[in-house]
């Protein structure tokens, strides 16, 4: 048996950790941060938690005899890339990271690109009152601020779990992707949304409340991905399997 850690977290992951366990002589382990209360059903072995940096997760690789380290964390997660990387070329073990393509701007979008969702709230224009917030329930802190200096600004936040901080003046909504674009033109013409604060993270799962923006006019402050180190680099779920196959194959 060739045992392979995903660093999970995400749809691909879920999907990719059961294509992986129908293939003869592999044995998968998922491993989620635990941010979210209820995620997605796995298939296979789950583990919960950080490992502790990347020292922690290179000595989980070694004491658990595992094969192959998989990265289908968030593309805007940063530090377990990094971390996964690390530990990967601390213990040799063979590392992919399946990273799905980004969003690309097209005719139409209203884009402000900024580097983190601390630039995000700032870029938020003044004249700007209603916001819808799709960047996550974690790091809110920085619209926390923000309130404090324009207290006539109304958030919507959506989110799977409820958010780590409450913002005045503001409305969550619980709920999981994927969503069609009747779902979130709808959304955004009942909440008379002016802004979107989103990540760019790629997919289709999310990607139709940037079609619904783009025709309604709705400017998106777009947060960018961070660096990713180097290595061996997938964008499909069938690819990181094929991966797994020729490496399989060659021990």
């Amino acid at each position: 048996m060739k045992k392979i850690l995903i660093l999970g977290g995400t749809g691909d992951a879920v999907k990719l950790a059961a294509k992986l366990a129908t293939i003869p002589k592999i044995e998968v382990i998922s491993s989620l941060a635990g941010r979210t209360k209820k995620p997605s059903a796995l298939v296979g072995q789950v583990r919960i938690g950080g490992f502790g940096g990347a020292e922690g997760l290179a000595n989980y690789l070694q004491e658990n005899s595992i094969d192959f380290l998989i990265d289908v964390t968030h593309p805007c997660a940063g530090q377990i890339t990094i971390n996964g990387s690390i530990a990967a070329k601390a213990t040799n073990i063979p590392h992919l990271m399946l990273v799905r393509p980004q969003w690309e701007k097209m005719s139409g979008d209203n884009w402000i690109e900024v580097e983190s969702l601390e630039f995000a709230a700032t870029a938020i224009p003044n004249s700007i009152n209603r916001v819808f917030i799709t960047s996550g329930r974690q790091q809110l802190k920085p619209f926390l601020q923000r309130s404090q200096v324009y207290p006539e600004t109304w958030y919507l936040m959506r989110s799977i779990d409820p958010p780590d901080i409450e913002l005045p003046n503001s409305e969550v909504l619980l709920d999981r992707g994927p969503f069609s674009f009747e779902q979130e033109y709808q959304l955004l013409q009942n909440y008379r949304i002016q802004a979107i604060v989103s990540k760019n993270s790629g997919g289709d799962a999310t990607y139709a409340k940037i079609i619904a923006a783009r025709e309604l006019g709705i400017p998106i402050i777009m947060v960018q991905r961070p660096a990713m180190p180097e290595g061996k680099k997938v964008t499909s779920i069938e690819d990181a399997i094929a991966w797994v196959k020729l490496k399989t194959s060659k021990l």
